[in-house]
């Protein structure tokens, strides 16, 4: 069985204060770093423990300019996927049985969402896919469910746990802390914490079989809604964009590896 882990930053146990996510702080963000690591490497076990003959694992926190895994912790069992520009979805493909996602935040305008946002934090108002609301989660499962591969495993603060189970059913998850407004949360223990990780992890694969890709409705409606009309602007050029309004772009796509069909945090006022 072939599993493959998409990672983000935000949901991993221990973070619980905004600043441990900016880039700035070297030294706090280290140590994010080696939370994530902890909650990766619990995942990759969990994986094995349920039957997992490969693990793949993708660095997925603020695209490919930065690298926040520290390889030289990474369980040496999985295989860490150096994808590129050409192909954000790195490895995945059709002869994986299931992804999971570890470290997920929920969907922008989530109440109590621990650092909830859509792909970027500072310019996309909503992003929607045929008229529902989505965050990250449904973005990742809709392109893996191009590739027939489903979501079986999340873990999370308890809002992006909570989003999971109303987008994927049957799904097995694993929250970590829970949000106070958007930029606290109450962390678990790290112990507690990983534990449920790992053991998310190792139930999931039981799931492989009886769950279900995510699959939109072909073709797809992908609506972006950004929080200013000048970062319309910059999308609103792309080749197949229609601009609705002033902060609203839309665009119509049979491919579901082109959820994301162009990059609409690339702004320098951008940030994941």
């Amino acid at each position: 069985m072939r599993i493959y882990i998409h990672t983000d930053l935000e949901g991993v146990s221990g973070l619980d204060e905004e600043e441990q996510r900016q880039f700035e702080k070297q030294d706090l963000y280290r140590q994010s770093c080696e939370k994530l690591m902890h909650d990766v490497n619990a995942s990759i076990e969990g994986a094995f423990e349920g039957g997992a003959d490969e693990v793949i694992v993708m660095d997925g926190h603020a695209g490919i300019q930065r690298m926040n895994f520290i390889l030289e912790m990474l369980d040496k069992r999985a295989e860490y996927d150096p994808r590129d520009e050409s192909r954000w979805w790195g490895m995945l493909d059709e002869t994986c049985d299931a992804t999971f996602f570890v470290g997920a935040h929920a969907m922008a305008g989530t109440l109590n969402g621990f650092l909830d946002h859509t792909q970027s934090s500072t310019t996309i108002q909503n992003f929607l896919i045929n008229g529902r609301k989505v965050g990250e989660l449904a973005i990742w499962a809709t392109l893996a469910g191009g590739f027939g591969v489903p979501m079986v495993m999340v873990s999370g603060d308890e809002a992006a746990c909570a989003e999971a189970r109303a987008f994927f059913s049957p799904i097995e998850t694993a929250a970590v802390k829970q949000g106070v407004g958007r930029n606290k949360a109450i962390a678990y223990p790290l112990e507690e914490a990983r534990a449920r990780v790992r053991e998310a992890a190792r139930r999931s694969l039981a799931l492989v079989e009886q769950a279900k890709p995510f699959r939109p409705i072909l073709p797809i409606e992908v609506k972006v809604e950004y929080m200013k009309s000048n970062f319309c602007d910059e999308a609103a050029a792309r080749p197949g964009a229609e601009r609705l309004d002033a902060r609203t772009i839309r665009m119509v796509i049979e491919d579901p590896r082109d959820v994301l069909p162009w990059r609409p945090f690339t702004n320098a006022e951008g940030r994941a």
